[in-house]
């Protein structure tokens, strides 16, 4: 039974955190990776990877953040907290999550551990998540020889490979967190034993600084005083307090402690360059203390600035015990140190209780107990992803006072063009161990998800990307650290308006300031565009690789053969999208402010300029739509050749994008708009080379009118293609390339150099973006889910009349409605278990062991529907829980159980 939004206890945390009341200020805001980051790279070639490895994160002190195994810190990243743990067999303590990176691993970097995300809830008041930490030696080594071994036609090495989980010798280590008030906060951890022996463990609950104190002052400025954490000890017991100067005084208990330890996070200069350290007591202190017995490399006086219990424990075969710990920090300190654990068991429960009415209030009725299952595990993965993110690149390029110069290299390498950037916030990750830093279109798909359960956060994000911190004076939105000057597909403008959308159909209440602030920005984002990625002036865009990595036949963001110049039909389409999404946006201001049907004018104008750049070119053989293919191609347009225009024959997603640009508009709202129409149709009576595109505003069903690229006979020709099994249509969605590369692979050579795009459905055989992405086969979540929404679109026009048969040559004739139904259903049953038992996800990693856990990947197998890339992609996969809502709309009562 659904419970009413408005009466649970979080919704209610939700409103208060509105105000003043800092629900927010504390979340596993942890990342999972800081190492091998470009915000941690001070070298001269710009090789993060190697500039600070796995090896040397357990010594060297991060300028930017830290990281740890399902951690949690406060927003501003200052104080953390992380489990490390110690097998008796290691060699180092288990701090941080292993991988291999990107030069290391046969498809790049990849993580190579084993755990979930639980449960979470927006304000963070409950948590809960599952690492799974093997009882032999961590194969660190074997990964990379596996690696190292392996080519590119073969796959990544996983953890489950190797001897780590044999006989079921593993610990399972569940934490949780609730918080009894904003900065009153509960761990609780429960570690098994799945094996048959006896088995020693070593559990170190870890808090600390970033330091703050060696980096962050500038010439002239004050240094910050020093936080301190310390050891007391009374008849309340054991225990850690300290003070940070913006946190105020803190207070850790830990229930049962008989040892402390404390150090400082101090880099090891003497480990790794042979140099003075600054302080006996390093960042590396536990592990030399823990693992080689070593008690001078701790503070005897207990003081510093990270310190940890020691909890050195052995579990006979399949036992399980429960540490406790509590910290209270600025607002939350109280008195009553004696009475820490008496309310802990309740608050525990009561935390646990509120999230599952939560998620009662979010999920819709209807739901198999599977659905439900993925559905809960999706939105609290997304949850889980959020992370502190922090990098000024001013500061970032010149280098620290008092620290050694950075290279001259840099300030004419990476990001030296965006040194307005300043970042210092809470965002969500693709994923917080393979890509621990934002995206610019990852992020605007996260925010559909997120907008389910947390509508105020998911606005916040969009609208940080536009902030001129954020943004570049030119208008540029940054694309991710590794090069924010790259490109991703302008797909900001959707996600605001359907996060805008979605939230007044849950709360009621449309947020007009959002949309109209996002707007303006958006618009200078939209001139960018025009400016910089229409090289000829002609309404044909570039952009660059556009987040599809490889699936071009070169490089796309670097340097195309002598003399060319790529005209890109999903570059050129994304506009046509953007157009729409903005006159969508404006017309929806325009309610209540009509001054915004002038702009809505602009963009209806510039779309129907596109479209028909995009569908006939301007120059004979430079269009973009091949009619005898009956496709959408990339031209590779070189002046002084011949021929000036060469279409690249690559049945790709490329040419399937200009399916997303699609709007249609009633007509009872065009008549609350009668300038607009006024103006549309003065524009169409004077510009009569745009005659041919004029059907799109046709009368159609539903007392309707469409804006689309595609015609009611090319949209045909399309689908057919798109439903086809031997080409788009997988048993898992729409795969990126169509199968009939396999075969036929496309071929080209230019200047003695030949080049090809082979279907690939797996891992890319190919080393394009560093080999770990892979555009040529596989299914992607992102734009499967936007197909379906334009199949919805098309549908609202065109009705139940349009009929296609799905899949192609089947005989089975299906509405643009139900196409989209079955495409979904696809997607979603990556998830579901099969008649084996077995997620296909999953693939051949399925383990029984594991069967109500869910993981979500990059992106998917061609074939099988195996889970590629990164292992922890909860950011836009999480996309299949409004998959899954919208299920029921689609579905028959009785067929609400996903199949």
């Amino acid at each position: 039974m659904s419970i009413d939004r408005t009466t649970t206890a979080e919704h209610r945390r939700l409103a208060e955190a509105r105000g003043t009341v800092k629900w927010r200020r504390w979340g596993t805001y942890l990342s999972e990776r800081q190492w091998g980051t470009v915000r941690e790279d001070y070298s001269a070639d710009g090789n993060a990877w190697s500039y600070l490895t796995h090896e040397a994160a357990r010594s060297k002190t991060y300028r930017w953040g830290e990281d740890g195994i399902l951690g949690l810190c406060d927003n501003r990243g200052l104080f953390h907290f992380g489990l490390a743990l110690w097998n008796g067999r290691d060699p180092y303590l288990k701090e941080r999550l292993f991988g291999l990176s990107g030069p290391e691993g046969n498809h790049g970097e990849m993580v190579a551990e084993l755990y979930w995300y639980l449960d979470a809830t927006p304000t963070g008041s409950y948590a809960k998540g599952l690492y799974k930490y093997p009882q032999r030696p961590f194969p660190y080594d074997e990964l990379r020889r596996i690696a190292r071994e392996r080519s590119k036609n073969e796959p990544s090495p996983r953890l489950q490979q190797t001897d780590a989980f044999d006989e079921d010798r593993y610990f399972d280590v569940e934490i949780e967190y609730a918080k009894a008030s904003p900065e009153d906060i509960l761990v609780n951890v429960t570690i098994t034993n799945r094996g048959p022996d006896p088995a020693p463990l070593d559990v170190l609950p870890t808090f600390w600084f970033r330091n703050t104190w060696t980096f962050a002052t500038r010439e002239g400025e004050t240094p910050p005083p020093k936080p301190e954490l310390h050891a007391v000890e009374d008849d309340a017991g054991l225990r850690i307090e300290g003070s940070e100067p913006f946190h105020g005084p803190i207070e850790i208990f830990l229930d049962g402690a008989t040892e402390l330890l404390f150090t400082e996070n101090e880099t090891n200069n003497g480990l790794l360059y042979n140099a003075p350290n600054r302080t006996p007591f390093v960042k590396d202190a536990f592990h030399a203390a823990v693992c080689r017995g070593d008690t001078a490399a701790t503070n005897p006086a207990r003081v510093g600035t990270k310190a940890a219990a020691r909890y050195a424990l052995v579990f006979g075969p399949h036992e399980s015990k429960t540490l406790r710990f509590r910290m209270r920090v600025g607002s939350g300190v109280t008195s009553d140190a004696p009475l820490a654990f008496d309310d802990f068991d309740d608050v525990l429960v009561l935390r646990r209780r509120e999230c599952d009415e939560f998620y009662a209030t979010i999920t819709p009725d209807g739901l198999d107990d599977e659905a439900r299952n993925i559905h809960r595990q999706a939105l609290a993965s997304l949850l889980w992803s959020k992370q502190f993110y922090h990098l000024d690149i001013e500061r970032w390029l010149s280098g620290d006072p008092g620290m050694p110069e950075p290279p001259p290299e840099r300030k004419r390498g990476r990001n030296n063009q965006w040194r307005h950037l300043f970042n210092s916030e809470v965002l969500s990750m693709p994923d917080k161990w393979e890509y621990p830093w934002y995206a610019a279109w990852d992020l605007a798909f996260h925010c559909i998800p997120l907008a389910l359960v947390d509508a105020d956060f998911a606005k916040q994000q969009l609208l940080l990307l536009t902030r001129e911190w954020y943004m570049h004076p030119n208008g540029q939105l940054p694309a991710y650290e590794w090069q924010f000057s790259d490109v991703n597909p302008p797909v900001h403008a959707w996600a605001a308006l359907r996060v805008y959308q979605i939230d007044k159909r849950i709360s009621g209440k449309a947020d007009r300031d959002f949309l109209e602030s996002i707007f303006h920005k958006l618009m200078l984002n939209f001139t960018w565009w025009v400016n910089q990625k229409d090289a000829s002036g002609n309404n044909v865009f570039q952009g660059g690789f556009l987040g599809l990595d490889n699936i071009g036949v070169f490089d796309r963001s670097n340097a195309l053969p002598p003399g060319g110049l790529l005209e890109q039909a999903d570059g050129t389409s994304w506009m046509a999208m953007y157009c729409l999404n903005l006159l969508a946006i404006a017309l929806e201001l325009a309610v209540h402010s009509p001054s915004y049907q002038d702009v809505a004018n602009k963009f209806f104008e510039h779309f129907l300029l596109i479209k028909k750049a995009l569908n006939g070119g301007l120059e004979a053989g430079s269009a973009l739509w091949d009619e005898e293919d009956g496709f959408f191609y990339d031209v590779l347009h070189r002046q002084h050749h011949e021929p000036a225009f060469m279409p690249m024959r690559v049945r790709s997603m490329v040419g399937l994008i200009p399916l997303f640009a699609v709007e249609t508009i009633d007509e009872a709202a065009l008549e609350r708009f009668p300038a607009f129409v006024k103006r549309a149709q003065w524009f169409i009576s004077n510009r009569p080379e745009l005659a041919g595109e004029m059907d799109t505003v046709e009368q159609g069903s539903g007392a309707r009118r469409l804006l689309a690229i595609l015609e009611r006979d090319r949209l045909t020709r399309v689908l057919r293609r798109v439903l086809d099994e031997t080409e788009f249509l997988s048993p898992y969605g729409v795969r990126a390339l169509s199968r009939v590369h396999r075969e036929q692979p496309f071929e080209i050579e230019l200047d003695g150099v030949k080049s090809s795009v082979t279907y690939d459905p797996g891992e890319s055989t190919s080393g394009l973006f560093g080999g770990n992405s892979n555009w040529r086969g596989p299914v992607w979540f992102p734009v499967n889910f936007l197909m379906i929404e334009a199949l919805q679109k098309y549908h609202h026009y065109y009705g139940d009349d349009f009929r296609i048969e799905c899949p192609t040559g089947s005989g089975n004739m299906l509405t643009l409605w139900q196409v989209a139904s079955e495409l979904s259903r696809r997607l979603v049953n990556l998830f579901v278990p099969n008649g084996e038992g077995r997620r296909p996800a999953d693939g051949v990693w399925s383990d029984h062991r594991f069967p109500h856990l869910v993981t979500f990947y990059e992106y998917f197998h061609g074939d099988d529907g195996s889970g590629l890339g990164a292992t922890h992609q909860t950011g836009w996969t999480a996309l299949v829980a409004k998959l899954i809502e919208q299920s029921l709309q689609w579905e028959k009562p009785r067929a609400r159980k996903l199949k």
